[in-house]
């Protein structure tokens, strides 16, 4: 389905019972909404889910670049406003991630519960210097030109080899991104600086991370980050690398089942 947001059409996927209580799913950079169809089914026996496409990525139309955190979360804000949903557990991976927890600051009687995975709040030189080679590539040839070093970079060798069908899907959705949308994200991405401010985080959170994301997300950035979040709680999914959603799928949905259930 499309809504008009903030002068853009959001593309967005609702599961689940009317009147559950509501799960809202964002994106990142180089992904749109399939990321997240291995936990549908599990999750929308008891959640009213919402997922959505960020701008410029899936079916979700885009603007030209840069973006920033303000625009992010404002087509999140933005699409809960023009569905009337109050309140929201907000899941996100890698940048989804990053824009979920800047909501959980600027509109915390927005969030029921929180869950950033495999992201950061700060960057760091050798994090910010992974980009510039990107930008430079996909300006110049193209979305399909970054497609393998993306896949690389999320999922561990041995899962890409092991998991052929998987990895298929993924460099289908990594060429839904539109280049704007693409160039965009990263924007918004480089002027990340939440620092300690997470601190100020109210909302109940859950921080998950792959075992193998080494740059992302690293799993002891993570368990950091959790531990300036009063009461958060961090799991680490063996196995799986940046895209933890997709590299432990059943991993990811028992630990946020377990979550949500606890609350």
């Amino acid at each position: 389905m499309k809504q008009p947001i903030n002068g853009i059409d959001l593309n967005y996927v609702i599961d689940g019972p009317e009147g559950a209580p509501w799960v809202t799913f964002t994106t990142g950079i180089a992904n749109d909404i399939a990321m997240w169809d291995a936990h549908v089914e599990t999750l929308a026996r008891d959640y009213r889910l919402l997922r959505y496409d960020s701008r410029g990525h899936g079916g979700s139309e885009a603007t030209s670049p840069p973006y920033d955190f303000d625009t992010l979360i404002g087509d999140t804000v933005g699409l809960w406003d023009a569905l009337g949903i109050e309140q929201s557990t907000l899941v996100g991976i890698g940048l989804g991630g990053m824009t979920a927890m800047a909501t959980a600051l600027r509109h915390p009687d927005r969030i029921s519960a929180l869950v950033p995975a495999a992201c950061r709040a700060r960057l760091t030189p050798e994090y910010e210097a992974i980009w510039p080679p990107m930008i430079e590539t996909a300006s110049t040839k193209g979305i399909e030109s970054i497609v393998e070093r993306t896949a690389e970079r999320w999922f561990p060798e041995e899962f890409r080899a092991a998991n052929p069908d998987v990895m298929d899907r993924v460099r289908a959705m990594i060429r839904r991104s539109s280049l704007d949308g693409y160039l965009g994200c990263i924007a918004a991405l480089l002027t990340l600086d939440l620092g300690d401010d997470i601190a100020a985080i109210t909302a109940p959170t859950l921080f998950v991370s792959g075992a193998l994301d080494f740059v992302g997300g690293p799993a002891e950035m993570m368990q950091s980050m959790a531990d300036q979040v009063p009461g958060a709680r961090h799991v680490t999914l063996d196995g799986a690398g940046h895209i933890c959603s997709m590299g432990s799928p059943h991993g990811f949905t028992r630990a946020l089942s377990e979550f949500l259930g606890s609350l």
